[in-house]
């Protein structure tokens, strides 16, 4: 199984999919003549209207379950792992994605908002549904099916261990592995059983209650756990201000020096980063679907700024404390065991939260190590939440003829499985399957929406008509597909009518 993943891992993350991830963020931003950093200020006002419904959730609270995928490991390991493989200009790719992808994430999610549809009392949609919807027929259907497939197996399975194992990880590095207890995954240490337990009986609590609870768990978490962890970078980099030019500069210098290896900082940016902002990777539209919003565009602009929030604000953090503190290692492309730069013990796991409760212990103390293992609760657990919600959607989507619910309980409980398997295996095998699981849809969602835009282009039609409507000062939007040459939008289709 191992040896099979890493070879999947090969073919599925070669170079072309490292820049059809930053070329298709650049194409977008200069289609939207760069709608992420004109319309800012949209993005903060859009934040606090409260506008759900009983079908559908508010733009905040849309955007908090979004940013409870999108904040995760990623932004705390994942950040560790592309400083300990690419070195420090991974970080200025992991920016550079940020920033493009912006206009990735605004495109995937206004076509959510589009083509979503009312299923059993919510809001449903995402790729499977827009790529059915706007292709139709066999074809649209059959893509549909394939990106639904895909979702399910990367959200259900593949996804969720790589948040769990590190949750327990960064238990183990506070408690140690405890006593080993043998299993059916080898030998497991009694303290990383005790954690993952303790993930699995809270997480079946909130799963088993839907998206209303998600929801509501998330716009309470989400915010709460990013200041907090913010704050701490702030603090470390205040403690260290001295340093932050040198830092900024050795950021931006190492991207381009190819003694740093500048294939490996542009591919390990780019990987963590779609691994972490998931702009282009097809999970953020199914949240966008969920919200209640007058017009398809309103979401799109809030879900570009959630790619800020995580890459910009969180993963800017990990990285200022890793680097401004020293505690890293750059492993090279040389024998086992050798580093480009080792400033910590060889041993010490690159792909884990090790490198960040290092760093925030050296500054704090004991209390680091614990505040970074909360962190990195908090951040995860809600990620595996959102990863469920987008697996109940695509299997929602797969069983729409049916009208089951048992199809949802085994989800359910194959997503537990995945997150005790994920929890008690080793770090980088389970990296592994995670980046398979990112990047199997990314390929799918990136060249389905390019395919859609130059087809018929109805993202940027619904940004342009928006923008009319705020150019002649409306109160209330309103989204008329059939006047814009936008078909099959049913839903909006049927709000205008007064359906």
């Amino acid at each position: 199984m191992e040896q099979l993943i890493n070879v999947l891992n090969g073919w599925i993350w070669s170079p072309a999919l490292i820049y059809l991830c930053l070329g298709a963020g650049l194409f977008y931003s200069i289609i939207t003549r760069f709608m992420q950093v004109r319309h800012f200020k949209e993005m903060i006002r859009l934040l606090f209207a409260r506008n759900d419904s009983p079908e559908g959730i508010s733009s905040f609270q849309a955007l908090a379950v979004a940013l409870s995928g999108r904040v995760g490991m990623g932004n705390i390991a994942g950040v560790a792992a592309a400083i300990g493989f690419g070195g420090p200009g991974a970080v200025f790719w992991m920016w550079v994605t940020a920033f493009l992808g912006a206009s990735t994430a605004y495109i995937e999610s206004t076509l959510a908002q589009i083509y979503k549809e009312k299923d059993r009392g919510q809001y449903r949609g995402g790729p499977a549904y827009y790529f059915e919807k706007f292709f139709g027929g066999g074809a649209g259907k059959a893509f549909g099916i394939l990106f639904a497939i895909a979702s399910l197996i990367s959200c259900g399975f593949f996804l969720p261990g790589v948040q769990a194992n590190g949750v327990v990880n960064a238990v183990a590095q506070i408690t140690g592995a405890g006593a080993p207890v043998a299993t059916f995954a080898g030998e497991v240490g009694m303290n990383k059983l005790i954690a993952t337990l303790f993930i699995v009986v809270i997480l079946g609590l909130i799963i088993f209650g839907g998206i209303k609870r998600i929801a509501r768990v998330a716009e309470f978490v989400v915010p709460f756990m990013a200041l907090g962890y913010i704050l701490m970078a702030v603090l470390i980099v205040l403690f260290n201000i001295g340093q932050l030019p040198g830092i900024i500069g050795m950021i931006v210098g190492d991207a381009f020096t190819a003694q740093a290896g500048f294939g490996a900082a542009i591919g390990w940016g780019v990987k963590r980063g779609v691994y972490s902002n998931e702009a282009g990777q097809g999970t953020g539209p199914h949240h966008a679907a969920a919200a209640e919003v007058q017009h398809p565009a309103q979401q799109g602009i809030v879900q570009a700024f959630s790619v800020y929030v995580d890459t910009l604000f969180v993963c800017s953090a990990t990285a200022f404390m890793i680097l401004m503190t020293g505690m890293y290692n750059i492993q090279g492309t040389l024998e086992a065991g050798q580093f480009l730069v080792q400033n910590v013990a060889a041993d010490t796991t690159i792909s884990g939260p090790a490198f960040t409760q290092m760093a925030v212990s050296s500054v704090f103390g004991s209390f680091g190590n614990v505040f970074v293992a909360i962190a990195v609760f908090f951040f995860s657990f809600t990620t595996i939440m959102a990863y469920y919600y987008i697996a109940e959607t695509n299997v929602a989507y797969l069983t729409r003829s049916f009208k089951t619910t048992g199809a949802l309980f085994v989800i359910k409980l194959v997503l537990i499985f995945a997150v005790t398997y994920g929890a008690i295996n080793s770090s980088g095998y389970i990296w592994d399957m995670g980046d398979v699981g990112v990047g199997l849809m990314a390929w799918l969602n990136i060249l389905g929406i390019l395919a859609i835009f130059f087809m018929a282009k109805p993202a940027v039609k619904a940004l342009v008509d928006y923008e009319a409507q705020q150019k002649a000062g409306v109160t209330t939007y309103t989204f008329d597909p059939k006047k814009l040459g936008i078909k099959d939008a049913h839903f909006w289709e049927d709000r205008i009518n007064g359906k």
